[in-house]
């Protein structure tokens, strides 16, 4: 059953803790199921918004996401310092329906979900992080999954996103203020 009312259809862009230590954050995005889907399974291009990682759909199944941040929007802006030019992390599948539901672990954190649920002509992603007990991580988990949902969000509907560390400097202290300490 579907709740198709206003908010519904179109989510508050600003992740929530539906948990003390669980992000939750939706996108209503252009296309069906199946086309979210491979935004989130391929490597090429998960890595036009994400990261990329040739992934084995199977439960169990072991991958690795490699981050290029400045390469997702261009310009990059202005890269923190401290922050790499690319990150990887060692991830596996822990549940799969496909085209509905991908699981993953993620680094110390309880894991990833991506649940897609299809609204009309577009889809309903939901990213729910669980287990991020340590503020500054967060903080710094809601500003990215926020800003890498935008750039999907933009290169789905053929848009050019703002660019990428601007956007995360904007939002880690919007979410610090919307998050209680």
């Amino acid at each position: 059953m579907n709740d198709l009312s206003p908010t519904r259809l179109a989510p508050d862009a600003y992740g929530t803790l539906s948990e003390p230590d669980t992000l939750t954050i939706q996108r209503l995005l252009p296309g069906p199921v199946e086309r979210v889907w491979e935004y989130l399974t391929q490597s090429e291009l998960r890595r036009q918004w994400l990261a990329a990682g040739e992934m084995a759909l199977a439960v169990g199944a072991p991958f690795e996401f490699v981050w290029r941040n400045d390469e997702l929007t261009s310009p990059p802006g202005a890269r923190p310092a401290g922050s790499a030019e690319e990150h990887r992390l060692e991830c596996s599948i822990t549940e799969l329906d496909p085209p509905r539901k991908l699981a993953i672990t993620w680094g110390s954190t309880g894991g990833v979900t991506f649940t897609l649920e299809p609204i009309g002509s577009k889809t309903l992603l939901t990213v729910t992080h669980r287990r991020v007990c340590e503020r500054p991580m967060l903080l710094s988990v809601s500003a990215g999954w926020h800003t890498h949902l935008d750039v999907l969000a933009a290169r789905m509907a053929g848009q050019e996103p703002e660019p990428f560390w601007d956007q995360i400097a904007r939002l880690k202290p919007e979410y610090d203020r919307r998050f209680p300490a």
